[in-house]
């Protein structure tokens, strides 16, 4: 199945590319993780990135990030060539980012307000009064209590480390999000809590996130599109009902599996229960 649009209130030609890439490789040694693949990812909208294990969805995210070279391909960031851009010009760019790693990645030696200041010395020239009040707003803007500012990693729950980590994202208010299997590690009550956060920051600031997830229950609930890879390629992307359509043998098997099924039918069972059907049922005269 070839890339679809998808089925929004605006086309995908109508709507700004936050960040293009095209013809992407990235090789280790003689093994080629991503080859080829192409992908938009559309201003303001919310992308779950999936794919097996070890295929490189985590790549793809360091790759834009310029963590890991590639070998062939190019990246265009609100339409800036990441090639053609000075070193001035990518750190101007670079701030527009905010990344969440998969373990949250804290400086162990930092205390919270510390390493959510960590972008802000890097980039910012500010006072440091300026920055524990920036750091403080951060740390209340992802549900954390104050009393938390304080504390090291060491001593933070694995839910306080992941928002503690979104915290530090955010530090320079970015455009982009990157977040890498934010939900991994949470009970499905902190999951779906961290969902509902991420889903309120991204309306409130108009964020365009790129979330690697295998969560079906986050592709489910925050994601306008979903994009799939495999053997290196984007196979499919779209809304969750196209790529329920999709035809592609691990698109199917991953979207139509048994967990996959049964949380389909939950939510199916959700939108028929007699309880909201009678409260869309037409009334009738006597």
């Amino acid at each position: 199945m070839s890339p679809t649009a998808p089925a929004s209130n605006q086309t995908a030609a109508a709507r700004e590319i936050a960040i293009s890439a095209r013809g992407i490789v990235v090789a280790f040694g003689e093994k080629k993780i991503l080859d080829g693949l192409d992908l938009d990812i559309q201003r303001g909208e919310v992308l779950g990135f999936v794919g097996g294990s070890g295929t490189g969805k985590s790549v793809l995210t360091r790759t834009i990030l310029g963590l890991i070279p590639r070998t062939a391909g190019h990246i265009e960031v609100f339409g800036q060539s990441l090639d053609a851009q000075s070193r001035r010009e990518r750190r101007s760019i670079d701030r527009r980012f905010g990344v969440l790693f998969q373990q949250g990645a804290l400086f162990s030696g930092l205390t919270v307000r510390q390493n959510i200041q960590v972008p802000m010395r890097e980039y910012l020239d500010i006072s440091r009064g300026l920055m524990d009040e920036l750091a403080m707003l951060k740390i209340e803007m992802v549900g954390l209590r104050r009393d938390a500012a304080d504390k090291y990693p060491s001593e933070l729950s694995g839910g306080m480390i992941k928002r503690a980590a979104l915290a530090r994202a955010l530090a320079l208010d970015p455009d982009i999000l990157f977040l890498d299997e934010p939900t991994s590690g949470l009970d499905p009550i902190g999951a779906a809590e961290f969902d509902n956060l991420i889903t309120t920051l991204q309306r409130t600031l108009g964020l365009t996130v790129f979330m690697v997830t295998h969560d079906l229950d986050s592709l489910y609930t925050i994601c306008d599109r979903i994009a799939a890879l495999a053997n290196g390629k984007v196979v499919a992307q779209g809304t969750i009902e196209e790529m329920l359509a999709s035809d592609h043998p691990w698109v199917r098997s991953y979207f139509h599996g048994d967990r996959a099924r049964a949380l389909t039918n939950a939510r199916l069972g959700n939108l028929n229960s007699p309880e909201r059907l009678a409260t869309q049922a037409p009334v009738r005269s006597p």
